[in-house]
C-alpha cells in the first residue's frame, strides 16, 4: 500500500502522474518553525514527521511525508493569510530571489526504512508593479501556497527564471526524486 501524508491537493495531482494506486491520510501536525530554525530544516523536519505519524497508521505501507518552506533572505515566507498579505508578499519578492526548500520523507515497507530528498527550487520574480500583482492575485486567488504565486497557472508571468533539476518542486513534489525513493523502498514507477 501506498500513503500520502499531506492534505495538498497539488501533491495528490502530482502523485496521479506516476499512475501508482494510493491512499491519502493527513497528518495532524504544528507546522510552526522551531525557535532559531532554518527554512530548508522546517522542510525536512515537517515531512520527516508527516510520514512517520502516518507511517503509525499503516504498518507496512509505504509512505510519503512531504513538505515545502519558501524563503527570502533566510526568512521563511508562508502561505498568505488573506488578500493583503498576499500582496505585500508579492511586494516583497518583487524584483528578487527567492529560494523554494522541498523535503521528500518516504517511509517503509523494507524494515521501516526512511528515506530523505530536499530539492531547491531558485526563483527570479520579476519587478512586480500594484497593477500586475492586483490582477494576478484577482484572476488565480493563490491563498493556498507559499509566496502566493502558482507557477503552474497565471503565477508563471510574474517570473523572470526558475532553477531547478527537477520541474515539479516547485509544485511541492519532487517526483523525479520520489521515482528514486519508491525505487529504492521496493516501489518501482516503472519496471526495470
Amino acid at each position: 500500500m501506498l500513503v500520502l501524508a499531506s492534505a495538498s491537493r497539488y501533491r495528490r495531482e502530482l502523485l496521479e502522474r506516476l499512475r501508482l494506486e494510493f491512499m491519502v491520510d493527513v497528518p495532524d501536525l504544528d507546522e510552526s518553525a522551531l525557535p532559531g530554525e532554518q527554512p530548508a530544516g522546517t522542510a525536512r523536519r515537517l515531512a520527516r514527521q508527516k510520514a512517520q505519524v502516518v507511517a503509525q497508521r499503516h504498518p507496512g505501507a509505504i509512505v510519503i511525508g512531504s513538505d515545502q518552506v519558501a524563503e527570502l533572505d533566510g526568512i521563511p515566507i508562508g502561505k498568505p493569510r488573506d488578500h493583503d498579505d498576499a500582496r505585500a508578499q508579492l511586494r516583497r519578492q518583487s524584483g528578487r530571489l527567492v529560494s523554494f526548500h522541498t523535503a521528500l520523507c518516504v517511509v517503509g515497507a523494507r524494515a521501516g526504512a526512511l528515506r530523505e530528498a530536499l530539492e531547491t527550487v531558485q526563483v527570479q520574480f520579476r519587478v512586480l508593479g500594484e497593477a500586475t500583482i492586483e490582477a494576478y492575485l484577482r484572476a488565480e486567488e493563490p491563498y493556498d501556497c507559499a509566496g502566493s504565486a502558482k507557477c503552474e497557472g497565471l503565477g508563471i508571468a510574474l517570473l523572470d527564471s526558475i532553477s531547478s533539476t527537477d520541474p515539479t518542486a516547485l509544485i511541492g513534489l519532487p517526483l523525479i526524486r520520489l521515482s528514486a525513493l519508491l525505487a529504492e523502498a521496493g516501489l518501482a514507477v516503472l519496471p526495470s
